[in-house]
């Protein structure tokens, strides 16, 4: 057994799979686990840090500034957080301190494409009003249209905001829809992925598999939120600079969409201003809504998106989206996101040389 690797201390401030935290174990990494379901208090955290810890594994749920880099001064050497998104880190502070930071990017991906164009189809047909039918015994005689009916996705549009990897990958799989497709992304044109879905729409149009050819085009967001039956946020949270996303979806762009569309976030809460949607809902300036995730989570007992009067045009789930089997609990680093929150935090404790070579580190600026 590696003596060095003996002395090296591990704290994780949420259980994210014993299969995967094993892996530090086997390697001689004393590992410490907070197995509460409630996040730590900060003030256990920057104990664990203060005592001399080398890394600290983390969640979203985990304030990690200032004061967390100040007790771990000199001592800690790297934060892993289990997750893409990193809106709980302090990036400035993390610099400041010279500790790299590492998330889980790819590996989610797929779940969340996946989970967003599940939950798209359980707001635009009803899905949930029309189970509760069943289940509370309301359901009498069938009728063509009573009590309710449900919006078709497929022949219509779809807007995608953000064409990063789950961006991309939520086009791929609606593709089987036969739906046209209105994208914004800030950042760049994304032209040879709208090429090759234009290729595939083409493919499939003459194949018959589509009843009529099918487009895909980047265009403003204005344009994206007024032409779009469906909108599907997958941006990053960014709060100031040039193109920030806070609030990106408030009071002036809802009134810009459809009053048929529906928006659907799985990207991060705080993109949408929550309190305008709910007047946008009760006002019906949009059909429908779906969310996985919200500006403050849990969602708050009085949050007006739980208004009796909102539930049967809106889904609320619990930052459910990447929360499948292997995307959350897998050991292998290529498939899941605990794997891979290990996978990184080795990668940076037994780096050899720089760390802004190593892949998995967020923050290279700090250390080039």
């Amino acid at each position: 057994m590696n003596e060095t690797r003996n002395n090296i201390r591990i704290f994780a401030t949420c259980d994210i799979g014993s299969k995967a935290l094993d892996r530090l174990s086997e390697r001689g990494y004393q590992v410490e686990v907070y197995g509460q379901l409630e996040p730590p208090p900060k003030r256990l955290i920057i104990e664990k840090v203060r005592s001399g810890i080398d890394g600290l594994i983390t969640t979203l749920r985990d304030p990690i500034d200032r004061e967390v880099f100040e007790a771990g001064k000199g001592t800690l050497k790297v934060v892993a957080q289990d997750a893409v998104g990193f809106d709980n880190i302090n990036r400035a502070d993390a610099n400041e301190y010279k500790v790299p930071f590492t998330n889980t990017p790819e590996v989610l991906t797929e779940a969340t494409a996946e989970f967003a164009l599940f939950i798209l189809g359980a707001v635009a047909r009803k899905l949930y009003p029309s189970e509760l039918l069943v289940r509370e015994n309301r359901w009498g005689a069938w009728h063509p249209y009573l009590p309710f009916l449900g919006d078709e996705v497929t022949g219509k549009t779809v807007g995608v905001v953000g064409l990063g990897r789950i961006g991309q990958a939520f086009i791929k799989k609606a593709l089987g829809f036969d739906v046209n497709f209105l994208c914004y992304d800030s950042t760049t044109a994304r032209d040879d992925f709208l090429k090759g879905v234009q290729e595939e729409m083409d493919v499939r149009h003459r194949n018959d598999f589509s009843d009529e050819r099918r487009t895909i085009r980047m265009t403003s967001l204005e344009e994206v939120l007024a032409g779009s039956d469906f909108i599907s946020l997958h941006v990053p949270l960014v709060r100031e600079g040039a193109t920030p996303t806070y609030h990106l979806i408030n009071e002036k762009t809802l009134r810009m969409m459809k009053p048929t569309a529906y928006l659907v976030n799985t990207s991060r809460g705080p993109v949408v201003d929550e309190a305008a949607l709910a007047r946008a809902l009760k006002e019906r300036v949009i059909a429908g809504a779906a969310l996985d995730v919200f500006e403050k989570e849990p969602l708050p007992a009085d949050s007006p998106l739980r208004d009796p009067e909102l539930e049967d045009r809106v889904r609320l789930f619990h930052h459910f989206a990447s929360a499948g089997n292997i995307t959350r609990l897998s050991a292998d680093p290529a498939r899941g996101m605990a794997g891979r929150t290990v996978q990184s935090l080795i990668d940076v404790l037994e780096a050899k040389g720089s760390l802004a070579e190593v892949a998995c580190v967020v923050n290279k600026e700090a250390f080039r």
